[in-house]
């Protein structure tokens, strides 16, 4: 495997492809293929160098970066670790609306049939929950890149590859990106990849990378390798619109009618204190 090492800050997306040669492997040749002592096998061109996997990630991530609209599907799964000490695989579907500077719609549906939907007009991020009929909403001016830095680290909220939906994606990539590693060329669906694996402070990722004049995601695995039981996530993309038919109105809320708006739940003791400030004032009692 050829390792190309980044000396930038630090990580947030390596796939370890343990290869185990046994001594028994040459007897067991004529039934199983022997695994190959490398990641880069003699299929993989010699082009393939330590700058192509760099480059191959970097026109994928600058692609999405600097598209203005795109819409794509995302099939999801997602690992749980039970009290038991027991992993559990669940999974999402989602569908994804970008317009920048300001638009973003995500419809979300777990394994399980809830849906979610989560908004942004520029103004406010809004999530909703149809089952509850319950909304949670926050202003946040400034466009889709601080909409998302706010909504995962200020409110806490669950959003993975949220990055991939920012104008920063390409500068984020690379400068988390700590170690990079050309796998092979692979074929998914039909379709010739890039498979690529790359290492930050806080996870292991692999993406498959369409070739060709649009290098687009097909398909990415993502280990938490300092989370409890390093738990993955794996996503294929599918029907990927680089000029979708985007209208203002569907990043617009109109709250449904009965629906009950609550607070985000960082947001809670913020309300709380408001509300006392809002007792005091008007002598009202508890």
């Amino acid at each position: 495997m050829s390792k190309c090492k980044w000396s930038f800050k630090r990580a947030v997306l390596y796939a370890i492809v343990p290869l185990i040669v046994t001594s028994c492997a040459q007897d067991q040749a004529a039934i199983r293929p022997q695994p190959p002592t490398s990641v880069s096998s003699a299929a993989t061109p010699a082009a393939e160098t330590e700058l192509d996997a760099k480059t191959i990630l970097m026109r994928m991530a600058q692609l999405l970066g600097n598209t203005e609209q795109f819409s794509v599907n995302l099939n999801g799964s997602y690992e749980v670790l039970q009290e038991t000490g027991q992993k559990i695989e669940f999974g999402e579907n989602r569908r994804i609306i970008v317009s920048r500077p300001n638009g973003l719609r995500v419809e979300l549906e777990h394994s399980n049939g809830e849906k979610h939907l989560v908004l942004y007009d520029g103004k406010e991020i809004t999530t909703f929950s149809p089952a509850q009929n319950v909304y949670a909403q926050t202003s946040k001016p400034g466009g889709i890149d601080a909409a998302i830095i706010y909504f995962l680290k200020d409110l806490g909220m669950r959003l993975p590859l949220a990055m991939l939906l920012t104008s920063r994606f390409p500068a984020e990539l690379e400068g988390r990106t700590q170690t990079l590693d050309y796998v092979e060329r692979n074929v998914i669906d039909g379709t010739p990849t890039h498979h690529l694996a790359g290492r930050t402070e806080t996870v292991d990722y692999q993406v498959w990378i369409t070739e060709g004049a649009q290098p687009l995601l097909l398909r990415a695995v993502l280990t938490y390798k300092n989370a409890e039981g390093q738990p993955t996530f794996r996503a294929h993309f599918s029907d990927w619109n680089l000029k979708p038919d985007v209208k203002d109105t569907q990043f617009a809320f109109i709250p449904p009618e009965g629906a009950r708006k609550i607070a985000f739940l960082a947001e809670l003791p913020k309300v709380a204190l408001e509300g006392a400030v809002n007792t005091k004032k008007t002598g009202a009692q508890k």
